[in-house]
C-alpha cells in the first residue's frame, strides 16, 4: 500500500465560467480549466509529463495543450473518474512513470455544445443495452435512482420532509457562495412542492443540470513545496466498482451498498485516519438521498440514521460536520459528472481558501458515484504531511 501522503495537489482550477457556458464546448471547458490549474500550480504545459482526462480522448487534450506526456490514463466509470485518475496518478508517480500529473475535466451538460454522450458508454449491442434496459422500465436518471430510495424510505422510515431537508441545508451553503447556480433560499414545503419527477424525488432534489470544467495538478509531496500554492496532501484513497454503469438492479444490497463501504474502508486504512479526524465533507448529491447512503455506507452514521442527522443541523453552517459546503450539485453546478468538483470543493476547504470557508479544516474526505450505484471513489485531503 502506498504510504499515506506520498503525493500532493500543487495546482487546482475549476473553468472560468461554469453554470450557462454555450460558447466552449467540452473540450473547450476542459482546456479553459487546465490552463487555470496550470497557472495555479505556477506551471507550463512543458512540466507535465502525464496526464489524464475521461470521456474525451485524451490524445486530444494533448494535442490541444501542447502536452507529451509518459504516462496517461482514460478510465472512465461514470462520475467519479477523476477520483480513479487521482489514484491512478499517484501510483504511477509512485512507480517512477512521472513525475507530475495534470488530471482534467470538462462537460457541457448543459448547452451540449460537442459534449460527450456519457450515458451512451456501453456501446451498441453492449450488455446493459441489450439485457438491462428493456427490464428496467423507464429509462431516466431520476426514475432509476428513485428505486432504491423508495424501499430505503419503507424500511427506515425516512420521511419526504427529511429527504427535502438535505437540499434545503445545501442551499444554505450555496448561499454563501457567488459562484453558486442556484443561491435563494428554499424551504423544506418549497422543495415538496416542487414538481414531481419520479417519486419520491421532487425537482429541487435532483442536482442541475451545468456546463464545467474542473483540473487538478498532482505531484510526489517531496516536490509539492517547490510550488506558489500550499501543498494538499492526498492521505489515502478507496474505490469500487459492483455492476455495470447502468444497471442498478444488480447491486447487491441496494439501500446499504456494499461498494460504498469497502471504498471508505479503503481510504480510511490507506489515510490511517478515523471518522474523527474529518473535519469537512463532500458527498456526490446527484440527488437528494445520495448524500444519505454515503453518510451511512462510510460509517459516519448507522443505517437508517443519516435523515435525521442532517435534519438535527449537523451538516449545515456551524455543524459538527460540515457536508457540500460549495452548495453541491443540488444548488452549485452538476454538469453530468460531478467528481471533479467534489474533490475541487475538498481542496479549497483545506487550503482555506472557500468562499464558504469552514473554520479549522485540516482533513476533508470526497467520496463521489459513477453510473446508477456502479461504481464509487473516495479520497482524503489534508493539509498537513503524515
Amino acid at each position: 500500500m502506498i504510504r499515506p501522503g506520498s503525493c500532493a495537489v500543487v495546482g487546482a482550477a475549476e473553468s472560468t465560467r461554469i453554470g450557462k457556458v454555450p460558447e466552449q464546448s467540452s473540450l473547450g471547458l476542459a482546456l479553459d480549466a487546465a490552463s487555470n490549474a496550470l497557472q495555479d500550480a505556477g506551471l507550463k504545459p512543458s512540466d507535465i509529463d502525464g496526464l489524464t482526462m475521461g470521456y474525451l480522448p485524451v490524445a486530444d487534450l494533448a494535442e490541444q495543450l501542447g502536452i507529451r506526456p509518459k504516462w496517461a490514463d482514460n478510465t472512465v466509470v461514470g462520475g467519479c473518474s477523476w477520483m480513479y485518475h487521482l489514484r491512478n496518478a499517484i501510483a504511477a508517480i509512485n512507480a517512477g512513470y512521472c513525475e507530475t500529473v495534470l488530471i482534467v475535466y470538462g462537460e457541457s451538460g448543459r448547452s451540449h455544445a460537442a459534449a460527450p454522450l456519457v450515458y451512451d458508454m456501453m456501446g451498441k449491442g453492449g450488455l446493459s443495452q441489450q439485457f438491462d434496459f428493456p427490464y428496467c422500465g423507464p429509462y431516466g436518471r431520476a426514475a432509476l435512482f428513485a428505486l432504491p430510495v423508495a424501499r430505503y424510505m419503507r424500511e427506515t422510515g425516512l420521511t419526504e420532509a427529511q429527504l427535502a431537508n438535505v437540499a434545503v441545508v445545501q442551499r444554505e451553503w450555496a448561499a454563501m457562495n457567488p459562484r453558486a447556480s442556484r443561491q435563494e433560499p428554499i424551504t423544506v414545503e418549497d422543495v415538496l412542492a416542487s414538481p414531481q419527477i419520479a417519486w419520491p424525488i421532487t425537482k429541487d432534489m435532483c442536482c442541475l443540470v451545468s456546463d464545467a470544467g474542473g483540473a487538478i495538478v498532482v505531484t510526489s509531496a517531496d516536490r509539492a513545496q517547490d510550488f506558489p500554492q500550499p501543498p494538499v496532501y492526498v492521505l489515502g484513497t478507496g474505490s469500487a466498482i459492483e455492476t455495470g454503469l447502468t444497471n442498478p438492479t444488480a447491486i447487491t444490497n441496494p439501500l446499504a451498498p456494499d461498494l460504498i463501504r469497502v471504498s471508505g474502508e479503503t481510504a480510511f486504512q490507506s489515510a490511517r485516519v478515523t471518522h474523527a479526524d474529518i473535519d469537512h465533507l463532500m458527498i456526490y448529491d446527484a440527488f437528494a438521498h445520495t448524500p444519505i447512503f454515503a453518510l451511512e455506507g462510510l460509517g459516519f452514521v448507522g443505517f437508517g440514521e443519516a435523515g435525521a442527522f442532517i435534519e438535527e443541523g449537523n451538516t449545515r453552517p456551524g455543524g459538527s460536520l460540515p457536508l457540500n459546503t460549495n452548495g453541491g450539485g443540488m444548488s452549485y453546478a452538476h454538469s453530468g459528472s460531478y467528481g471533479m468538483l467534489c474533490m475541487l470543493e475538498s481542496i479549497r476547504q483545506v487550503r482555506g481558501g472557500a468562499a464558504a470557508q469552514v473554520q479549522g479544516v485540516r482533513t476533508s474526505m470526497a467520496h463521489g458515484y459513477g453510473g446508477f450505484w456502479s461504481a464509487v471513489a473516495s479520497v482524503i485531503f489534508s493539509n498537513e504531511r503524515p
